[in-house]
């Protein structure tokens, strides 16, 4: 008789014989967690991602351009002794904003100050950031198009001229005062590049657009993960996992983390591309790194609507589920991925689609 199995506080019922994926109603959660293909970082991320990244441009995989740039950026910086021009890195999250701040950091020897747009609520607290920073320091702000536009004013004279403006006292008495900052650099990272206001956008000197991996890359990165984490995993083992995280590298190390302790808990030493196939499987992640959500807004634009374009809040409606999460979540990799298309009309499943459920797709009316 099958016995429950509990993998990172969440319990599953035992994984039916078949090494394909179960059928609809076998081996679903018992029980709701975070979304495994969330690129957001979540709480069982950080010990793994701390763990996992990389420290140099030597140890970085990926995004090979960015990091040619940044290398003739931080080597021409250290031949000068001095702090490199500002740098802004956007893109979806899990791509390696985050790392690759800390990488300049280790690469210029110099201390590294995180923060994050929302954090800094007042112009004092911003202040209190920068008198604090030392000469050639790095100073990281995540989501910084969410600073508060009185605190950007603040950050102008700061990035340009390295100083910054206080006003002492109130009414008649007041007055500014100009207070010297060391030189430092600003690297912030963003995932709406759109919302960051012109004014700001323009003081940054190197602005880097960081894309989705491909399999290979990735496949790389998780070999390198394998080692750190000590799992055995076969080349083919890594590419599957990989072909599976939507060209995201924190999805890709999430994942082998999955795969690895579903392997332990089967009594199994070395993830090959078998292991790989079913553990994901059992996690409801399919070879196109669709989860149950992703198949069921393609289930129903392509059986319940028969093909025709649907509205969005038709979709949320029978989903039960919110407009915003359906269009920012779940809509732009399904899109990406050539599997829906916006009408004028509404969303519409693409011929892909139909070959992905393996359903004849409706005929030409």
């Amino acid at each position: 008789m099958a016995s429950d199995i509990e993998i990172e506080g969440m319990v599953f019922e035992a994984a039916s014989a078949d090494p394909g994926c179960p059928p609809d109603g076998e081996s679903r959660p018992t029980e709701e967690g975070p979304r495994v293909l969330s690129a957001d970082l979540q709480e069982d991320d950080l010990a793994l991602d701390r763990s996992l990244r990389p420290r140099m441009l030597s140890d970085y995989l990926g995004q090979t351009k960015v990091k040619e740039s940044l290398s003739i950026l931080i080597e021409a910086a250290r031949a000068r002794n001095e702090a490199p021009d500002h740098i802004l890195f956007s893109g979806p999250p899990g791509l390696g904003k985050t790392t690759l701040a800390t990488v300049v950091a280790n690469e210029l020897g110099s201390r590294i100050k995180t923060t994050s747009g929302p954090a800094i609520e007042r112009t004092g607290d911003l202040a209190a950031i920068l008198t604090n920073l030392e000469e050639g320091d790095v100073l990281f702000v995540d989501e910084i198009h969410r600073l508060n536009r009185m605190v950007e004013e603040v950050l102008y004279p700061a990035l340009e001229d390295y100083a910054l403006d206080i006003v002492v006292g109130k009414g008649p008495a007041a007055r500014s005062i100009r207070l010297d900052l060391p030189r430092f650099t600003l690297v912030g990272a963003t995932t709406r590049t759109g919302l960051l206001t012109g004014p700001l956008r323009d003081r940054f000197g190197m602005v880097f657009r960081l894309q989705y991996y491909d399999s290979h890359e990735l496949a790389a990165i998780v070999r390198r993960s394998a080692a750190i984490l000590d799992v055995s995993v076969t080349p083919s083992g890594a590419l599957e996992v990989a072909r599976r995280s939507r060209g995201t590298p924190r999805l890709a190390n999430r994942m082998l983390k999955r795969v690895r302790d579903w392997a332990q808990v089967q009594g199994l030493d070395c993830i090959d591309e078998d292991v790989a196939a079913q553990a994901l499987c059992f996690f409801e992640i399919d070879a196109l790194g669709l989860d149950t959500m992703d198949n069921r807004i393609l289930e129903l634009l392509a059986v319940q609507f028969s093909g025709r374009p649907v509205g969005l809040s038709t979709i949320a409606s029978a989903l039960s589920e919110d407009v915003g999460t359906i269009e920012d979540v779940y809509e732009p990799y399904l899109m990406q991925q050539g599997l829906i298309i916006r009408t004028p009309k509404g969303r519409q499943a693409t011929l892909r689609a139909y070959d992905h459920l393996g359903i004849a797709a409706p005929s030409a009316p």
